[in-house]
């Protein structure tokens, strides 16, 4: 029986190359070389590369436009303004907790954004986060420093005044314990700003998640922002028992207001 020869490859040491320094040949998906796609393979992987980048485009304007993304715009960008505000307070480097959140922003920056509407005439009007705006601002008149220049912000797009309004309350509400008589303020600031046509609507859409009670006290503090607003320096330290006494006192005797102002303004108290 004769012997199958043995077929071997050339000598080319230890180096894969031959000798005029190419790699031998290899046939592939019908001589198209070594990891060449065909043509329709490529059209397919470039249709769905383009799928994907619209998808996450339009992913991204829907969380834009739905107040989901965050931004960052420059502080100048937005009107503090826009709303009057329901906090009261200094606001300034000299009030104890705007102190502290200078200090906050300082060593760990901006943490959380505030929210913003989009204004008819380009730019921005602050919904909630007056305080955050104004810890800035001050820091960058301080430092000078770049990253206190501009603000995170979430884009809402309130579809009314009112709309509005019941947004800045609500997180208010939910960040800080607001004093009755802000409360009481905010309702009368919102209906002089045209937002509500009455008091009585204004404080049942503002404050529609507390309790009736809750809602009738700060109706009570309505009585004594109408009757001695600007005499008070310290309205935000009145407590709730004495201010829904003052209010009786100023609904049963209607003389009283102008009494307790002219004793306010001839001796102005220095403390709450």
């Amino acid at each position: 029986m004769a012997r199958r020869k043995r077929l071997t490859l050339p000598e080319t040491g230890s180096d894969p190359l031959n000798r005029d320094g190419f790699a031998p040949e290899t046939k592939s998906m019908g001589g198209l070389g070594p990891g060449f796609a065909p043509p329709i393979a490529q059209v397919a992987g470039d249709a769905a590369a383009r799928a994907a980048l619209d998808e996450v485009a339009a992913e991204m304007a829907r969380a834009r436009a739905e107040g989901r993304m965050v931004l960052r715009l420059p502080l100048a960008a937005i009107e503090a303004g826009w709303l009057a505000r329901d906090r009261l307070g200094p606001g300034t480097a000299d009030d104890p907790d705007m102190a502290a959140l200078i200090e906050s922003l300082r060593a760990h920056g901006q943490r959380t954004p505030v929210e913003i509407a989009p204004l008819p005439d380009g730019g921005y009007g602050l919904i909630s986060g007056w305080r955050r705006l104004t810890a800035l601002a001050h820091l960058h008149d301080e430092t000078g420093e770049a990253r206190f220049a501009s603000i995170l912000a979430f884009l809402r797009s309130p579809e009314t005044a009112a709309d509005a309004y019941v947004a800045m309350v609500e997180e208010n509400e939910i960040r800080l314990a607001l004093s009755s008589f802000e409360r009481a303020r905010i309702v009368a600031r919102a209906v002089e700003a045209g937002a509500f046509p009455s008091e009585k609507e204004a404080l049942s859409r503002l404050f529609g998640s507390v309790s009736r009670a809750k809602r009738s006290k700060i109706g009570s503090f309505l009585t004594i922002y109408h009757a001695l607003g600007p005499a008070l320096h310290f309205p935000d330290h009145l407590g709730e028992r004495l201010g829904l006494v003052l209010a009786r006192g100023l609904e049963a005797m209607p003389a009283l207001a102008d009494r307790l102002r002219a004793a306010l303004e001839a001796e102005p108290p220095a403390s709450p």
